[in-house]
């Protein structure tokens, strides 16, 4: 079955300031979307909203043209990767792997450079081997969608081509929206994209429509 998430009409201001105005997305299972926009444009805004943890003026969310307003209480239908971290530190490799419903060994056998016990605790990893396990169980997720927001913040170049692989493979179930400020990271493996710039979204055609947009000037 294919599977359509949607989001348009959203209207955010801040103060006297409009951060969104003319937002129309279309993220589908198969394809991976590329979210992109300079810092301070609204991605991570707009992100919350399409998941329902942030107000807006206006908003429409469809999942197969039917309406969400709460979609972090559907984890089937939708799961979130945050910027910040959102494991408990006091956990172990073991408890989240299971919470989860996830193989540590499985894991382990796309990063075979982590090397860490399973009764690890995630407060005694580094930062980005953390990062790296959130990006997991999120992307691994049983839901029809997953937003990453930041996905290769942190992590070293080899954790990045992996998980860019297993992007591109976990992608037959279900859509992915990626939004990270290493653009050519995601350009490199999104099948659309999208730049958010002055409260709007623009559908990239061309690579060349990135200096464009005064997104960035080399690609």
């Amino acid at each position: 079955m294919k599977y359509q998430l949607e989001a348009d009409g959203i209207m955010l201001d801040f103060g006297a300031r409009r951060i969104l105005a003319d937002v129309y997305m279309k993220c589908e299972k198969g394809k991976i979307t590329g979210l992109l926009g300079r810092n301070g444009q609204g991605k991570t805004c707009l992100i919350n909203i399409i998941y329902g943890t942030l107000p807006a003026l206006s908003k429409s969310v469809r999942f197969n043209g039917r309406p969400i307003y709460e979609a972090f209480k559907r984890p089937d239908l939708i799961t979130y990767l945050p910027q910040f971290h959102f494991i408990p530190g006091f956990l172990t490799l073991q408890r989240v792997f299971t919470d989860f419903t996830l193989d540590y060994a499985a894991f382990c056998a796309h990063f075979p450079e982590f090397k860490q016990p399973v009764h690890t605790r995630i407060s005694e990893l580094s930062g980005g081997q953390r990062r790296l396990i959130e990006v997991y169980v999120v992307l691994m997720s049983p839901s029809h969608f997953s937003m990453l927001d930041e996905p290769f913040s942190q992590l070293m170049p080899l954790y990045i081509e992996r998980l860019q692989v297993l992007l591109k493979e976990e992608k037959e179930r279900k859509g992915f929206l990626i939004s990270d400020h290493l653009f050519q990271q995601v350009t490199d493996i999104a099948d659309q994209v999208y730049v958010l710039s002055n409260g709007k979204t623009h559908l990239i055609k061309e690579l060349s429509d990135l200096e464009r947009l005064q997104y960035a000037k080399r690609y």
